[in-house]
């Protein structure tokens, strides 16, 4: 029988959503990856009860996550309903996407309404729950009215299957029109979730200023560059991690000499910090006040303590940030 620890919320910080009434953990757990069929199921349930037990309220699903398809969701219920039943739903803010390919057909993927609606019924059922907290459009589709899509979003809160809706994979001129859309709708968007890292900075380009103009919260993914930005990597290419599986999102042709120098210099800079590298890389990103939560993945208790670690260092001197920067603005 678990029992949460008493203590889980006093060394988390929580940050207001955007300008919403809701209170996010500057840490999240997402379950991408180590969460599917194909994974230890006592495992995965270690990592989040000891999540919640550090104050991390939130946890981020999609339908497709797994792999199988649908297979994290399916898990997470089982847990849920293990570990969480009662009142502690009401202490959790779970959320779910659609918008990427999940059953055969033209209605399992993009962004129409039929896909949108059909995809957070079957997510609801799939984790045994009557509502999620945050329901996301998880891509634009070009092909699809922005106003089907977000009109979706919009009968998913009022039909009381989500309590807010959410945007990720916009570039900016899309998320701005979006959140206009839902504004109007009378649902306004709560939050965004793009790519962004110290190695991935295209949301620096438009999108975050998008956001804090529009009162939108945003939600790093990837934060660790799909664990580039950890110690996984000072040593060259371990044969167990992702870039060693061809079928991942991370390819060996994205270690390059050059990217593993740089992965060196910032570890330095980190180690000078006295945090680790992952760590550093977490921080950097939540000193910017746009930032309400990183997203993290964790295949382990103890890589999720680690990261959740670099809370007890989140500032920044000027000379530190001018070293990232000359780093990460190195030419190949």
């Amino acid at each position: 029988m678990y029992t949460p620890s008493t203590t889980r919320y006093k060394d988390m910080k929580y940050n207001r959503c955007g300008k919403s009434g809701l209170l996010l953990p500057a840490v999240s757990l997402g379950l991408w990856h180590n969460f599917g069929s194909v994974d230890v199921f006592d495992n995965g349930r270690s990592i989040i009860r000891q999540a919640f037990d550090r104050g991390v309220t939130h946890f981020d699903l999609a339908n497709n996550y797994g792999p199988e398809p649908g297979s994290a969701e399916e898990n997470f219920g089982e847990i849920l309903k293990k570990d969480f039943s009662g009142n502690l739903r009401d202490e959790l803010i779970i959320s779910t996407k659609a918008g990427y390919t999940m059953w055969p057909g033209p209605y399992g993927d993009w962004g129409s309404r039929k896909y949108l609606i059909s995809s957070l019924d079957q997510s609801l059922k799939r984790m045994k729950l009557d509502y999620v907290d945050i329901f996301y459009s998880h891509r634009p589709d070009p092909e699809t009215p922005l106003e089907e899509t977000m009109g979706a979003l919009d009968t998913a809160v009022r039909s009381g299957k989500a309590l807010y809706v959410g945007l990720s994979n916009y570039k900016a001129e899309e998320a701005q029109k979006a959140i206009e859309i839902l504004k109007q709708l009378g649902t306004p968007c709560l939050i965004h979730q793009p790519k962004y890292s110290m190695f991935e900075r295209w949301v620096e380009g438009g999108l975050l200023d998008v956001l804090e103009k529009n009162g939108v919260g945003c939600i790093p993914f990837s934060p660790l560059a799909q664990g580039m930005l950890t110690d996984k990597y000072l040593k060259g290419i371990p044969e167990n991690s992702r870039a060693a599986k061809s079928h991942g999102f991370l390819q060996t042709s994205d270690i390059t000499e050059h990217r593993l120098q740089q992965i060196q210099q910032l570890n330095n800079i980190a180690q000078q910090r006295k945090q680790s590298l992952a760590q550093m890389a977490l921080a950097w990103l939540l000193k910017d006040n746009r930032i309400t939560t990183v997203l993290i993945g964790a295949s382990s208790v103890a890589q999720l303590n680690n990261n959740l670690d670099s809370l007890n260092n989140l500032s920044f001197t000027n000379d530190e940030l001018t070293a990232i920067e000359a780093v990460l603005g190195q030419k190949e």
